[in-house]
């Protein structure tokens, strides 16, 4: 019993792993929530270039000494709805408009990062995630986000099912479809924007997408899966936060990881089967 406490219990005497648990846990179900979307209307491009672009408003809200949040969340929204409007209006895919802002803009935040110099920024704990540094006030923003958009998409989830399977069909019956995808990008910009501090900006696309798209594997109801994929992305960041405390792992990286692992057992497991 000393063991198992040591293991499961002793990491949260400490305040930071307290903090750091409520994000994972929130991370962990809100990113494949969305995720089951984002596979499913094939946008995974779009949440990476997503996640790479909010960098200059994180910076920004670094200069002008604010939360973060308060950057990168408008920055986040604006991206997405951009990206929406050059793909319907500009006559250019979607893969040239969303790859023309992401490299665009993370240049511009990497450019921007050279004027922090004397501010507490690290690139790479943006790039690779710290949540075990969150604050009380992150977690309160984080948890006020979620349940934002948690609620949002339980109270809009048939609309945008129907949008997602048969967009032609929606469309027909009155549906606004072009409103629900911006909704959707803006929502997929916020989660990303409060997935970084947890897995990073190389990661977050792993926590989004990895653990829907295994979920996709073991259950076909869109529903099922969409709670399967926040099991599996729970346990991925909370085993994650374990590994971190007691192997000195990084923690962004170690969720991930196991993730990426569940993934590969449950493809095995098909196979073999």
């Amino acid at each position: 019993m000393d063991v198992i406490s040591d293991v499961l219990v002793a990491p949260f005497q400490y305040g930071f792993m307290v903090r750091a648990l409520i994000v994972s846990l929130l991370v962990g179900i809100m990113c494949p929530m969305l995720g089951a979307y984002v596979v499913t209307k094939g946008l995974g491009f779009m949440g990476d270039a997503l996640s790479h672009a909010v960098l200059p408003g994180m910076v920004a809200a670094f200069l002008i000494g604010i939360n973060p949040f308060l950057g990168a969340i408008p920055m986040g929204i604006a991206v997405a709805l951009l990206s929406g409007y050059l793909i319907k209006r500009a006559g250019v895919s979607a893969d040239t408009s969303v790859g023309i802002l992401f490299a665009g803009l993370f240049a511009l935040g990497v450019v921007m990062l050279s004027f922090t110099r004397g501010l507490r920024v690290s690139l790479e704990d943006i790039l690779l995630g710290q949540v075990l540094g969150v604050t009380t006030r992150d977690v309160v923003v984080t948890a006020v986000m979620a349940g934002a958009v948690l609620a949002v998409l339980y109270l809009l989830h048939k609309e945008f099912v129907f949008a997602s399977f048969d967009p032609a069909g929606a469309s027909v019956i009155g549906l606004p479809t072009q409103a629900l995808d911006y909704l959707l990008l803006a929502l997929l910009a916020v989660v990303i924007v409060l997935a970084i501090q947890a897995v990073g900006i190389v990661l977050v696309l792993a926590m989004l997408i990895t653990p829907a798209a295994t979920s996709f594997l073991l259950v076909r109801n869109f529903p099922k899966a969409m709670f399967t994929g926040s099991l599996l992305g729970v346990i991925s960041a909370v085993a994650g936060l374990y590994l971190s405390y007691h192997y000195n792992l990084p923690s962004g990286p170690s969720m991930a990881l196991l993730a990426t692992v569940i993934f590969a057992v449950v493809v095995a497991v098909k196979k073999a089967r």
